[in-house]
């Protein structure tokens, strides 16, 4: 299964400049996702995150692994971004390897540890064969009506 933007809009409540999901590649319900994200000179952290010197900070890395993760969650029939909010509640074991710089694609591989109204997951960045970053993180689902903005 593969998902373009509009498709992942449907999904995601995100949008732009906190999107930061282009394409999703590859699904497997349960089990694991595979996105894409296109690092654009015009992206507006990156004209401060740093001047000559543009590098897409580690934390826009782990938010794009918990957004496909979200979407994992949805195609697998545990989150509705229309009545839910999916929020992060912990990351563990973030690293950081490599910078991430302009003209790169980033392919963002996760994979559920668990899913459920509170849901695990392990993700990996990388540039082809290399590892930019990597996490553990856990979301909880939870409906709109109790507060707070989907992460």
């Amino acid at each position: 299964m593969t998902l373009d933007a509009v498709q992942i809009q449907k999904i995601l409540p995100h949008r732009y400049p906190f999107l930061f999901i282009d394409r999703v590649v590859e699904v497997e319900p349960n089990d694991r996702i595979v996105a894409e994200k296109l690092v654009s000179q015009n992206e507006p952290i990156l004209q401060g995150h740093f001047p000559g010197f543009p590098v897409l900070p580690g934390v826009v890395q782990v938010e794009a692994m918990a957004q496909a993760s979200a979407i994992l969650a949805s195609l697998s029939g545990a989150f509705d971004s229309a009545t839910q909010n999916c929020l992060f509640i912990g990351i563990q074991e973030a690293k950081f390897r490599a910078p991430v710089v302009p003209g790169e694609v980033l392919t963002i591989e996760v994979k559920a540890l668990r899913i459920g109204r509170v849901g695990r997951f392990e993700g990996v960045v990388k540039v082809g064969d290399e590892v930019k970053s990597s996490a553990k993180f856990t979301a909880i689902i939870q409906p709109k009506d109790q507060g707070g903005d989907a992460s």
